[in-house]
């Protein structure tokens, strides 16, 4: 980690990560319509386990993608047998696992990060749709049955919720709140 940290900030690499507009948001796809935001720094944030799991996910899914040829010949080597896939199928496993080791560096993990930073704004617009639906289906659902309709205030915090942003570093709630009463304590001062 230390060595990651040492080394000097390089360009991106990866086309889908750069900016072509040179500034904070981004154009891409082929309509035009996916805006992206730029990593908030270059030092890693502290992210929730969630969120490192995301990670992970879209760092595993680059190396398949990398690796996607030597994959597929090993899992065609290895369909319709059982305890005969380590002798019949030891070479195409090698080359697969030294193609995935290959490609399983830290610079594809900082990648990775760097396009789960970027899918903010996706996930944020997906996580909303969701949410709108399923409060219109449960508004739906009371109609159909007579049931009583919702405290309007609790609809009302629900729909601010989904407006405030994804969480991304930062300290816990217990610190923000020792943080927030020693200002207003200086404060009187």
């Amino acid at each position: 980690m230390a060595a990651m940290a040492a080394q000097p900030p390089s360009p991106l690499e990866d086309s889908s990560s750069s900016s072509g507009s040179g500034g904070s948001r981004r154009r891409d796809g082929e309509d035009g319509t996916e805006e992206r935001l730029p990593m908030p720094s270059r030092n890693p944030l502290p992210l929730s386990a969630s969120q490192e799991a995301q990670v992970r996910e879209v760092f595993n899914a680059r190396v398949r993608k990398l690796c996607a040829d030597e994959i597929k010949a090993f899992a065609d080597c290895a369909r319709n047998r059982t305890f005969t896939i380590p002798f019949a199928c030891r070479t195409l496993s090698r080359q697969m696992n030294g193609c995935m080791m290959a490609h399983a560096t830290a610079a594809e993990h900082d990648r990775a990060r760097e396009e789960w930073f970027a899918q903010r704004l996706v996930r944020a617009r997906e996580r909303e749709r969701k949410e709108r639906r399923r409060l219109e289906q449960e508004k739906f659902h009371r109609e159909w049955w007579g049931l009583p309709e919702r405290d309007p205030e609790d609809v009302r915090r629900e729909l601010e919720k989904l407006e405030r942003g994804e969480r991304v570093g930062g300290g816990s709630a217990r610190r923000r709140e020792e943080e927030g009463s020693a200002r207003e304590g200086g404060e009187g001062r």
